[in-house]
């Protein structure tokens, strides 16, 4: 039998990170993610690797900038207000094409707001919340155990594709606790290994450079086309989401992270008495899955979709755009702390 322990989100967050060859944590406290530096504040150093509470949050993002150009597997983690501040720093490390791990556990806003959970920040995330044309490959857990196994996915899609990815999550998920299958296999990575763009010194070779300054004439074009078909292959292949009773369903309900819980209790709600509710899930926010919508939309013509967010209406954009119009949408939304209800779900369908 295998041994669960109990963790945090938080905490599972952190510990994925660690096993998944995490070698550079470099934070700042904010609520409600602060277990999860707490945990790397402890357990980093030892392991033997760099743990270090930085001045701000912007040092944080850019000695994660500076980490990982030197061949580190980096990470950092905030919540709403302090992601904002990383976001100039995201932004060059994805002009660097550097890989890097970002965490966003969600607090409502705007502005300082207060440290209840919400979605809010599904529009920074996924539309990349700093200058430039660029993504990072978002990813979206709705449990601890799915966090803590998220983190393996993340640093591998970072390293595969030399871009930032972020874990969206929120304070609902960070502070929950959950048991948590920890995986048998923990990932040691030298600083050096399979990664010739690394500045781990000349040695005989030609110098490797990171920026993302680019004045001679046509580079940064260049540059912005080479990570547009970069794009355009991680949007055809790494599209991933949960789905539940598809084929039979008259009402669709779709949200990710903590509101799929709420969510996927509705539909299995109804189940029982005998509704046709299905659900999907998406797990990548960017790339979107919008793959499974326009498989559900030519197969099943007459279900209505219901987008439910702990926001005001943000990932409803990305369900109505991979509609193309062909399916009915409705929508419920609360945000600031508020948490839509099964009741209220179940009111919104039926009136």
């Amino acid at each position: 039998m295998k041994t669960k322990i109990l963790l945090s989100g938080n905490e599972a967050i952190a510990q994925g990170a660690i096993d998944a060859g995490c070698q550079f944590y470099a934070g700042y406290p904010i609520t409600p993610q602060n277990e999860l530096i707490a945990y790397m504040a402890l357990h980093m150093p030892q392991q033997g690797r760099v743990f270090i509470q930085a001045e701000s949050e912007l040092a944080a993002i850019n000695m994660v900038f500076g980490a990982s150009a030197a061949g580190a597997r980096a990470m950092t983690s905030s919540s709403s207000p302090g992601v904002s501040l990383k976001q100039e720093g995201i932004s060059y490390i994805a002009g660097a094409e550097l890989p890097a791990v970002i965490v966003n556990m969600m607090r409502g806003g705007p502005g300082l707001g207060n440290i209840w959970p919400a979605q809010s920040d599904y529009f920074q995330a996924t539309r990349s919340g700093g200058h430039g044309d660029y993504h990072c490959v978002v990813l979206a857990p709705a449990s601890v155990q799915e966090a803590y196994e998220l983190m393996f996915s993340a640093f591998n899609l970072a390293d595969k594709y030399l871009m930032p990815v972020m874990i969206l999550g929120d304070g609902m998920l960070g502070q929950m606790m959950e048991p948590l299958q920890l995986s048998a296999v923990s990932c040691q990575l030298s600083a050096k290994s399979k990664k010739p763009w690394a500045l781990t010194g000349c040695q005989g070779r030609e110098p490797n450079i990171a920026k993302s300054f680019r004045m001679l004439e046509g580079d940064l074009e260049k540059l912005n086309l080479k990570l547009q078909k970069k794009y355009q292959l991680i949007k055809a292949k790494e599209q991933c989401c949960e789905s539940l009773f598809l084929d039979d369903a008259k009402i669709i309900l779709v949200a990710y992270g903590s509101m799929a819980r709420i969510a996927k209790s509705v539909v299995n709600a109804l189940r029982s008495k005998g509704k046709k509710a299905g659900l999907i899930r998406p797990i990548t926010l960017w790339p979107f899955p919008k793959n499974i919508f326009k498989q559900v939309a030519q197969k099943n013509k007459k279900a209505k979709i219901l987008v439910v967010e702990m926001s005001y209406g943000q990932m409803l954009e990305d369900v109505k755009l991979s509609l193309e119009g062909k399916l009915a949408v409705d929508f419920l939304g609360r945000a600031g702390g508020g948490i839509p209800t099964e009741e209220e779900i179940i009111k919104q369908i039926y009136g």
